[in-house]
């Protein structure tokens, strides 16, 4: 693998441990011609399924997307980043399996989704994602986001 330091593309794997109960392996790599150490992981590829937007049209599902949109959530929460990493997994592997045999699911699923497994984590970033997906208009429904978030 390509060194992000100097470019060599000689390493040696350090250490390897899986993560996402299996679905992802996390390895430690020292680049041989600079030594400077860092973290690849590896994921299965999956057959890609489509995200059906609120208008109609349909995107290929962006993982990363999803990663980024969490990580906002998250940011400046004491939650680490494999924990993200295993968040995004699992909400991955649920939206395979809701997108049956069409391969689709709508963008309300998916973040109904993600609003479920923020609530388990962390409040602070579910109100954080809540406000952004469900577009609140006034203040009212912020503060009853907030009633519910607290039960």
């Amino acid at each position: 693998m390509r060194c992000p330091h100097c470019g060599n593309c000689d390493d040696k794997v350090m250490e390897s441990r899986t993560l996402a109960q299996g679905d992802c392996i996390r390895r430690r790599r020292e680049c041989i011609a600079c030594g400077y150490r860092f973290t690849s992981y590896e994921h299965i590829e999956e057959k890609p399924f489509m995200v059906i937007k609120k208008d109609g049209r349909r995107e290929p599902f962006d993982r990363k997307k999803l990663e980024k949109g969490i990580e906002r959530a998250l940011e400046k929460r004491p939650v680490s980043l494999n924990a993200i990493e295993n968040i995004v997994t699992e909400i991955e592997d649920q939206a395979v399996l809701s997108s049956g045999l069409n391969k689709e699911i709508e963008t309300t699923a998916l973040g109904e989704m993600v609003l479920s497994r923020l609530y388990s984590v962390d409040k602070v970033a579910y109100i954080r994602f809540a406000s952004v997906y469900k577009q609140f208009s006034n203040l009212d429904e912020f503060v009853n986001e907030v009633k519910k978030a607290r039960k």
